[in-house]
């Protein structure tokens, strides 16, 4: 028995006997029997209930303490939201009680007639498996192990052989207008399971792409975060693609098409975009730093694997949030492109104006605020650590102290964007040589603006508002703020450190001022 499974045993004993007291026919469904049989971690538990599943999870949540949230009354659909702190005694009591501190939440859902029907109307074989949640569930899942479990799953089309060949295919030729974020499901699950697509089901998706229109923008956000979240997001959007689905869904990217670059770059601005995302994993993940030549020139910290761990938006860590912004980050090339007095290719002003339709495409998929302002931030932003530099020079202190100001939170993401975005540009034709060069340019931009701990370095106050108003007999006015902020960034800039210096400059400031 898998030990994800294990930790959820308490809660299905619960479960089960809840059902067996309410004389009520229920069923472990979708998710949780693919992913146990997969031996995948399984925080939340579907539940089919033959009855009325909205009353019986209100029943169940007043029971265990949890909250009931009404997903859709008129299919008969709720979820129960567990505590974290929840413990069961009794249930495994050589443990003396366990804590669910991984458990999520468990949706119950209504059905009529028998199990079989039930599992008729959902998306994919190998989530159309039931197991009976009544006194048998012991005997399949303590008594005889996991194995056992085909005894008494209800599988009426072949889910198993599905999971053995590790295909994902639709139940039914109408499983997409049923529901067309299943479109998007398909691809999402195919990147968390490292299955294929059935071709008869990629058909299906192709015929029916055109339904992603009438989706929920909520629904169709999860599906596409929880797709970058996994590892391969460029082979992923590249599928997306392949089945008429990512221009759907974002179709700004369209007019990016076959949108040439400067010979300088190896792919096309669609394509570009498209292979972005997988060179942030290759800078950020320990699976893409591990045994990669060309990655080991970039700078890193180890503090920054929890750092890229947090998160920023809609449930989802900044890799993932940056992973999205590589997508997007030059969406306004081809609006911006023109051949200058020498015939060089330009794209002046993409940052800026992509920073816009960055915004009004998050804000159409219900981002997050802060995502929406980090993603924008660093579309804005993405080539300034190359325009920091000049000449042969590094970036003086100075620039580097504008930098994070003017980014930061953003700040160091904008960085790994933007050796992501030289990665992509390059392709295979990069040169270690100017490679390198590049990320000594990050790797100094990064160490000058972070501390050990990969926090941004704080500039402490030398002087308040209050001391130059009094000191130079000053009221209370825009100057007082001009002179702070002049103080904090000639301090940042390592030209000042004591409060005598700051008063000094002050009073240069003022003179040229008076």
């Amino acid at each position: 028995m898998t030990s994800s499974l294990i930790e959820t045993l308490p809660l299905l004993h619960v479960l089960r006997d809840f059902f067996i007291r309410c004389q009520a026919t229920a069923y472990l469904v979708g998710g949780f029997p693919r992913d146990a049989l997969l031996g995948r971690p399984t925080l939340d538990v579907d539940v089919a209930v033959k009855g009325n599943a909205v009353a019986l999870a209100k029943d169940f949540a007043n029971e265990i303490g949890g909250t009931f949230v009404l997903l859709d009354e008129s299919r008969g659909i709720a979820r129960v939201v567990l505590n974290s702190q929840m413990q069961w005694h009794g249930i495994l009591p050589e443990k003396g009680g366990v804590f669910l501190k991984k458990q999520k939440s468990v949706d119950l859902s209504s059905f009529s007639g028998d199990i079989e029907q039930d599992m008729a109307r959902r998306d994919f074989t190998i989530d159309a498996l039931a197991l009976p949640l009544d006194d048998s569930l012991d005997e399949i899942l303590m008594d005889y192990g996991l194995a056992k479990a085909t005894e008494k799953l209800i599988d009426p089309f072949d889910g198993l052989g599905d999971l053995a060949t590790k295909t994902i295919k639709a139940v039914s030729n109408h499983t997409f207008q049923d529901d067309p974020v299943r479109l998007l499901r398909a691809v999402r699950l195919s990147a968390q399971l490292d299955f294929s697509i059935d071709e008869l089901t990629s058909d299906l998706i192709k015929r029916d792409s055109h339904l992603l229109s009438v989706v929920a923008p909520e629904r169709l956000r999860d599906e596409l975060l929880k797709t970058l979240a996994e590892p391969k997001a460029t082979v992923h959007v590249r599928l997306m693609d392949d089945l008429g689905l990512l221009c759907r869904l974002i179709p700004e990217l369209e007019v990016a098409r076959d949108v040439e670059q400067p010979k300088e770059h190896y792919w096309d601005v669609f394509y570009h975009c498209l292979e972005t995302p997988g060179h942030v994993e290759r800078l950020i993940t320990k699976e893409g730093r591990d045994g990669d030549d060309i990655i080991s020139y970039s700078p890193w910290l180890p503090s920054l694997k929890e750092y890229f761990e947090e998160e920023v938006s809609d449930g989802h860590t900044r890799l993932t949030i940056i992973k999205l912004t590589g997508l997007l980050h030059d969406i306004s090339k081809p609006a911006t492109k023109f051949l200058d007095s020498t015939g060089r290719m330009r794209f002046f002003g993409h940052d800026i104006q992509g920073s816009g339709v960055c915004q009004e495409i998050l804000s159409r998929l219900r981002i997050s605020s802060r995502g929406i302002n980090l993603i924008s931030t660093m579309v804005r932003h993405h080539l300034r650590p190359t325009q920091m530099s000049q000449g042969v020079d590094l970036p003086s202190q100075r620039a580097t102290y504008r930098y994070f100001r003017d980014l930061g939170e953003a700040a160091v993401d904008t960085l790994y964007l933007n050796m992501a975005d030289y990665l992509s540009a390059k392709g295979p034709s990069i040169e270690v040589d100017d490679w390198q060069g590049h990320c000594n340019l990050i790797s100094h931009i990064l160490h000058r603006g972070i501390d050990q701990e990969g926090a941004p370095k704080k500039t402490p106050s030398l002087v308040d508002g209050h001391l130059l108003m009094e000191t130079f007999s000053l009221p209370a006015s825009a100057l007082v703020g001009r002179l702070l902020e002049a103080i904090q960034e000639a301090n940042g800039a390592g030209e000042i450190s004591t409060k005598e210096e700051a008063l000094q400059l002050a009073s240069r400031l003022v003179a040229e001022e008076q």
